[in-house]
């Protein structure tokens, strides 16, 4: 993956600064661009490259050679202060990045609803969701971190056998309120930026639980 976003920023190199395009990687090798594959010029220059990571080797690619890193929603405050953090502040160091400079956007689970129906649908689904995460094998990292590790092969187990609901039953309330915002629709965004703010950079959300004409004062009270 380094080597692929390397590549990646050497193509547009070419096509935004014409630079000669030869790179030659132990993966990639680009050393031809042909005037019918070229751009024409933008005045936004290069996209941001983002790369979505979890483990700590990917959040330190991530770190290394990228613009900013995607969360992933089966994360944990704890987690991303103390696992995550670290190490994308260690690459930004060595590669004399500011901190600022460098975004992380997460999609957090929300629990909520306007009725008790809505409410507990709204339960199941995420609970079903943490348990589908929290089943591979790569991400019982961050089960580690809160001593839930040894429920990652059940889940695994569980789901070779197809059974998604009961995975669900088996996150309990601590779990569900540590990897998801829970509340009346009126506290998830207050309980949001308790949170994440100066934690994360960006905050991606479909809103669900509110009604669509209370949406965009929702979101412009996240961005404050």
């Amino acid at each position: 993956m380094r080597e692929f976003v390397a590549a990646m920023r050497a193509i547009w190199a070419n096509w935004y600064r014409g630079e000669p395009l030869d790179f030659r990687g132990e993966f990639y090798q680009h050393t031809l661009m042909t005037p019918v594959f070229t751009p024409k010029p933008s005045e936004a220059g290069p996209p941001r490259v983002f790369l979505a990571a979890v483990g700590p080797r990917m959040t330190r690619v991530a770190a290394d050679v990228c613009d900013g890193m995607l969360v992933h929603p089966l994360t944990s405050v704890a987690y991303l202060r103390e696992q995550v953090l670290p190490i994308v502040e260690a690459g930004l160091r060595e590669r004399g990045v500011a901190r600022a400079a460098f975004a992380l956007s997460h999609a957090p689970f929300v629990v909520s609803g306007r009725t008790e129906e809505s409410f507990a649908r709204s339960r199941v689904a995420v609970s079903e969701r943490i348990a589908f995460y929290a089943s591979t094998p790569a991400y019982r990292g961050v089960l580690d971190k809160h001593g839930w590790g040894d429920l990652q092969p059940e889940l695994n187990r569980l789901s070779k056998q197809g059974r998604w609901q009961a995975m669900g039953t088996l996150i309990d309330d601590e779990m569900l309120e540590t990897f998801a915002v829970v509340g009346e629709p009126e506290a998830i965004v207050p309980e949001l930026r308790r949170r994440f703010a100066g934690l994360v950079d960006r905050l991606t959300l479909d809103f669900e639980f509110a009604e669509p004409a209370e949406r965009s004062t929702l979101i412009r009270t996240l961005a404050g």
